[in-house]
């Protein structure tokens, strides 16, 4: 029966299967949506609603041409995709969502898994970095370096804002701290500012408007992705989309009580908070524009990561008072 387990938690749910179907269909969430917010209609005609768009763009990049520059370094270029999508299907793996009750812990559950996530969760930063740079092309290269510089922006107040609601429950293990919020419901309020920095924070870790800098195709044609094309490119676009789904559902976990329940109730509870987290990223998405990579590091310096030292030090004092 333990084989069993392991084996759908890895292949069906939370492992590839669910995480291929699940991160599609919040491509196309997320699409529908950004659309009506512009008073547009989105994708249509790929199943009802256009609900099968993503998945028909997989499959159909996937049977496109794969060209890779004659300058490249050939073996990064071509490793990276696949490298990048096993980073973040791995970071989904940590997610508490399978027998979710502190007595039967999930399988990939540790004390400092939070710690872990949020390492996995940086990554694929350093791969898109690598994906420009290895390509040679020069609106590649600029990308990479832009999202190298967004990096040092905004990763340190969303360390900060994701560890206050750890350090207020005392664990650094995500399945504790679920648990002690949705226990404790009340002490959510205390982490909205925190929820907020985390919010912008993802935004501009997933590279969605305003922080899209790195592949500003009117300044940049694709930047980072200029030269990626069929099977690379196929991996790299459901690598955001998992990417997306997993700091979603990392959000919905430390801020929003996690996902309680057995298998359905747990499932269900996870389809609508990530969902509630991915409207407010698409909001923020219809609602801006893009900025400059320097107004992103300064308004990460001057702006968020102050507020995320208030976060800590509100968290530190509450801490104190209940204890």
């Amino acid at each position: 029966m333990a084989t069993v387990r392991t084996l759908v938690y890895l292949f069906i749910y939370p492992g590839l299967l669910f995480i291929f179907i699940y991160s599609t269909f919040c491509e196309w969430y997320d699409r529908k949506l950004y659309a009506r917010l512009q008073n547009r209609m989105g994708p249509t005609h790929t199943g009802r609603g256009g609900i099968l768009q993503p998945i028909a763009d997989f499959f159909k990049l996937m049977s496109k041409e794969d060209i890779v520059p004659e300058r490249a370094d050939k073996g990064m270029f071509s490793a990276l995709p696949a490298f990048g999508l096993a980073i973040v299907s791995t970071a989904m793996l940590l997610i508490p969502v399978w027998n979710y009750q502190l007595s039967q812990p999930s399988l990939i559950s540790f004390n400092g898994d939070l710690i872990v996530l949020l390492y996995l969760l940086t990554l694929p930063t350093f791969i898109f970095f690598l994906a420009g740079w290895s390509s040679t092309n020069l609106f590649s290269t600029i990308g990479a370096t832009r999202v190298l510089t967004m990096l040092f922006g905004y990763e340190v107040p969303l360390f900060l804002a994701v560890l206050s609601p750890a350090i207020l429950a005392n664990s650094w293990r995500l399945a504790e701290i679920a648990a002690f919020y949705r226990q404790r419901p009340w002490l959510m309020l205390v982490n909205l500012l925190g929820f907020v920095i985390a919010l912008i924070s993802v935004q501009a870790k997933l590279e969605r408007t305003p922080f899209d800098i790195p592949h500003a195709e009117t300044e940049i044609v694709g930047g980072t992705f200029t030269e990626y094309s069929g099977k690379k490119l196929a991996l790299f676009r459901l690598m955001l989309d998992v990417e997306l789904v997993v700091a979603s559902a990392l959000l919905a976990t430390v801020f929003l009580g996690g996902f309680p329940g057995g298998f359905w109730l747990g499932l269900l509870n996870f389809i609508i908070k990530t969902l509630v987290v991915i409207f407010i990223l698409s909001l923020i998405r219809a609602t801006t524009s893009r900025i400059r990579v320097d107004q992103v590091v300064s308004f990460s310096w001057r702006y968020l990561a102050p507020l995320a030292v208030l976060q800590l030090l509100i968290v530190i004092l509450v801490k104190g008072l209940i204890s």
